[in-house]
């Protein structure tokens, strides 16, 4: 078998026998095969949000195991969310040069490993050991998913698929509440991390005996291309699984590493553009998830109250996720997003002057919030996957993620010094609605640059 990689800014000329593998999935229907690729990619999403909350929801228990202050709790937190950052960097370059599949299957293998060895800390340097090292890697986790879901999906339902995916990450935050307020009063916090640490070893040996890797990935590097045959005929019966067939992949390559090669070919601005529409996205995000019940508390919640206000945010950025995926393959990115971050800026501004009005106003201006701010954070990982080629997509998306990630870290520590200095909730939350109106400026900037990513893929 051989693979004919035809690059983007030349005119096809192959022979008629050559299958494009794109076209194949373009124009098919989507069928239990690629479901079952949707199904155990989504299950390690699933997991990767089980750990990230997990340890906020074991955290009192764990306080008072290891007899620590919050104070010193703190750093936890912290530890996980920069190993996820360093895990991005690194292993999305990693994924573009051996197979998304391999990254993708060792890190919820590892992930399992870590949550296993996280029951077994009995003093807090080893608490912040391993959530390190776990945050190594969760990082090569959410950017491989989506690129191989989206190298497994239609172009008509591509970004719906990839939000829809995506939306794991929040369906596992919430199941581990659900773990964690049944089995904590039973066993005890570590056995939060012992059903964590079972459950995504068994989905790793699920995807290591059923997860293909990218066909795409496959044809441009050349080997194993009788995978391709086999994952073409699951999709189109008609096609033999066992011919001597050349394929066709529309995208460019690049030389040299692939980190580079993001501000290669006139992707510099694309690539900072990105970076910074993650960052701040990323900012406020952490930043309403980790202070908005504090906030709630200072205007004179109560804790149930201020619980209620936390989980409506989540809630609005779930439906934020599954509604825009569809929207986005209808209308294009710019369309749909821009006026999401501009509703989210002002409904965040509105957080603060309603904080002490009326408690059923301030839930609609938090879910509303959630909408564009936590279902926009998928979207933006979308679109990343959406704007580099394959040889490149891992990369770029791993590194959209670990740049936004520090947005993640630098979010609630400017929200902390803001009221170290004694700022009101009102101006808080107006200094808060500044991220999502740069967010809505640089993706306007994207539009103006016409990337066929920011076109929708679907007219009617």
């Amino acid at each position: 078998m051989n693979a004919e990689r035809l690059d983007g800014n030349v005119v096809p000329v192959g022979s008629d026998d050559a299958i494009d593998i794109s076209a194949v999935i373009d124009r098919r229907p989507i069928g239990r095969f690629q479901i079952g690729i949707m199904i155990l990619i989504g299950l390690s999403v699933v997991m990767d949000g089980f750990d990230v909350q997990a340890m906020g929801f074991v955290a009192p228990s764990v306080m008072h195991a290891l007899g620590v202050s919050r104070s010193a709790m703190g750093p936890v937190f912290g530890t996980s969310l920069i190993g996820m950052l360093i895990g991005s960097l690194v292993l999305g370059p990693v994924a573009d040069r051996i197979g998304r599949r391999p990254v993708l299957i060792g890190a919820t293998a590892f992930l399992s490993l870590c949550m296993l060895a996280t029951s077994l800390a009995s003093t807090l340097p080893q608490l912040l050991i391993l959530r390190f090292i776990t945050g190594l890697g969760m990082g090569g986790i959410m950017g491989n998913a989506i690129s191989l879901v989206s190298e497994y999906s239609p172009a008509r339902k591509r970004v719906t698929l990839m939000m829809w995916v995506s939306c794991g990450f929040t369906g596992g935050a919430v199941f581990g509440g659900v773990v964690s307020a049944a089995v904590i009063p039973l066993w005890g916090w570590q056995a939060v991390f012992v059903s964590g640490g079972i459950v995504p070893l068994l989905v790793a040996l699920a995807m290591l005996t059923f997860l293909p890797e990218s066909m795409q990935f496959l044809a441009l590097r050349g080997r194993d291309l009788h995978q391709v045959a086999f994952c073409l005929n699951k999709i189109d019966p008609s096609i033999d699984a066992y011919g001597n067939h050349r394929y066709r992949v529309h995208e460019s390559t690049h030389q040299g590493a692939p980190v580079r090669a993001l501000f290669a070919s006139g992707r510099a601005a694309t690539t900072l553009l990105l970076w910074g529409i993650n960052f701040l996205n990323l900012l406020d995000l952490f930043f309403l998830a980790n202070w908005l019940p504090t906030i709630a508390t200072d205007a004179g919640y109560d804790v149930s109250s201020a619980a209620i206000a936390g989980t409506l945010l989540q809630i609005g950025g779930v439906a934020g996720t599954i509604a825009m995926g569809p929207m986005i393959d209808r209308w294009g990115f710019s369309r749909v997003l821009v006026p999401c971050y501009l509703i989210a800026a002002l409904s965040i501004a509105a957080i603060g002057q309603s904080a002490h009005a009326s408690f059923l106003l301030l839930l609609v201006f938090v879910t509303i919030s959630g909408f564009g701010i936590v279902g926009g954070q998928p979207a933006n990982n979308t679109l990343s996957a959406t704007l580099y080629p394959t040889t490149l997509r891992a990369t770029g998306v791993g590194w959209s993620l670990g740049i936004g990630r520090a947005g993640s870290i630098v979010g609630p520590i400017a929200a902390g010094i803001l009221m170290e200095l004694h700022w009101s909730s009102s101006r808080l939350f107006i200094a808060a609605a500044v991220p999502a109106l740069l967010s809505a400026t640089m993706l306007i900037v994207l539009s103006r640059r016409k990337l066929p990513a920011m076109i929708a893929t679907r007219r009617e």
